[in-house]
């Protein structure tokens, strides 16, 4: 009896963590994030400008500009009077006829969009989704070139 008292009393009781509790978690939850995080990419797919512009082929079509003026109102360069705002859904409707698939297989007229540096960043996405809904494939922006300081 007394070599059985022994054996117990000289074994220790385990004090290391048990982790697979813990790895197990951390697994889930990164598959968790790994399938949500696609999920949740949105935007409007643009074409940004380069700091190198270029100027429009000449035989190219003239493009469907689309202006944003600082109060947040629709300009078409298209429409009958093209200095007079437009409401977005004329805007919507003449993007749709001027952008409407053409069965020669000819490319399809070039869409860019001018913001004033004052306009709302909401008004100048609506106005790329009004375009992109319209049909259009890609929609472009313009820009200014930066004014170059001559040293004196």
């Amino acid at each position: 009896m007394s070599i059985m008292l022994r054996q117990r009393s000289t074994r220790r009781p385990i004090a290391d963590m048990n982790l697979v509790p813990f790895i197990d978690v951390m697994l889930v939850l990164l598959v968790i994030f790994m399938i949500t995080t696609p999920l949740l990419t949105q935007g409007v797919k643009i074409d940004l400008p380069e700091t190198q512009t270029k100027a429009l082929p000449p035989q190219q079509k003239e493009p469907l500009i689309v202006t944003v003026d600082a109060t947040g109102n629709f300009y078409l360069n298209i429409s009958s009077k093209p200095n007079q705002p437009v409401t977005a859904r004329v805007l919507s409707n003449l993007a749709a006829t001027q952008l409407a698939p053409v069965s020669n297989g000819s490319e399809q007229r070039p869409v860019l969009v001018r913001g004033d540096k004052n306009t709302n960043y909401g008004k100048i996405v609506e106005a790329m989704v009004i375009l992109q809904q319209a049909g259009a494939k890609s929609v472009g922006l313009i820009t200014q070139q930066p004014q170059t300081v001559t040293p004196q």
